[in-house]
């Protein structure tokens, strides 16, 4: 478990770097959405082939539609249960400092997160050890996130500690997610496995529909398309050199 926590930690930790590169250098909006459309690719490359494909290998295929329907129906109610308290638009530049409460922010971060956590957390468990594709997708996808936030946060009139410290907190709970994910299933079987890693695709393809892409072409333009795909075309790359000498 200790060693789930610790890869939750490292890809979380992300969110508190970004935090403090925004809070120092306040980042523009058109670097970010590149930032943010890399990290999405990177993201869809990591659900394509380290959470569907091996949930398919593991199960032979049984019960992966269901799984990706129920994550992504998850995300959805919980997304909007969090927007209805003030956490909509929490990605962006403009707005979550202002109209949007610190509580909501978290929550919704942690909403985003906590598929991904859980996932490094039941990589450990196939016996070879965290998937290195899925830590890297996680800590680049959250870059952004944090970038973003903490810009619209400090614009809104939040003080830095406070925005620092909310990060540390979601970084925390994305770790604890990781270790819970290696702990509860450590027994569970591939077809259990194999739904929890559909189950978690299905959550991230929804928030990168939702949130993640909207927020990467508002800000980035046209190109971010070409950008979501060197992303993925990155991720593939690491991904495949895992496989091969993994």
């Amino acid at each position: 478990m200790g060693g789930a926590f610790l890869a939750g930690l490292l890809a979380a930790s992300s969110l508190v770097l970004g935090s403090l590169i925004s809070l120092a250098h306040p980042i523009k909006e058109r670097p970010l959405g590149v930032i943010m459309a890399f990290g999405a690719g990177v993201l869809i490359s990591a659900v394509a082939y380290d959470l569907v494909l091996e949930a398919a290998t593991a199960s032979k295929g049984a019960g992966i539609p269901l799984g990706l329907l129920v994550g992504a129906l998850t995300f959805f109610v919980g997304d909007a249960l969090i927007d209805r308290a003030g956490g909509a638009r929490r990605k962006a530049v403009q707005g979550p400092g202002a109209d949007s409460s610190a509580k909501a922010i978290v929550l919704g971060t942690v909403l985003d997160g906590i598929p991904e956590s859980v996932v490094l957390g039941v990589s450990l468990l196939t016996g070879e050890g965290v998937s290195v594709a899925v830590l890297v997708a996680v800590f680049l996808s959250n870059l952004p996130e944090a970038m973003s936030a903490s810009t619209g946060l400090a614009r809104g009139g939040a003080k830095r500690d406070r925005i620092l410290l909310l990060w540390v907190v979601v970084a925390l709970v994305s770790a604890l997610a990781s270790g819970a994910g290696y702990a509860l299933l450590d027994t569970a079987s591939p077809a259990i496995l194999a739904f929890v890693q559909a189950f978690a695709a299905g959550a991230i393809l929804t928030m990168l529909a939702d949130t993640m892409m909207p927020e990467a072409f508002e800000y980035g333009g046209a190109v971010v398309g070409l950008i979501t795909t060197l992303g993925f075309v990155v991720a593939f790359g690491i991904a495949a050199l895992e496989h091969k000498f993994g």
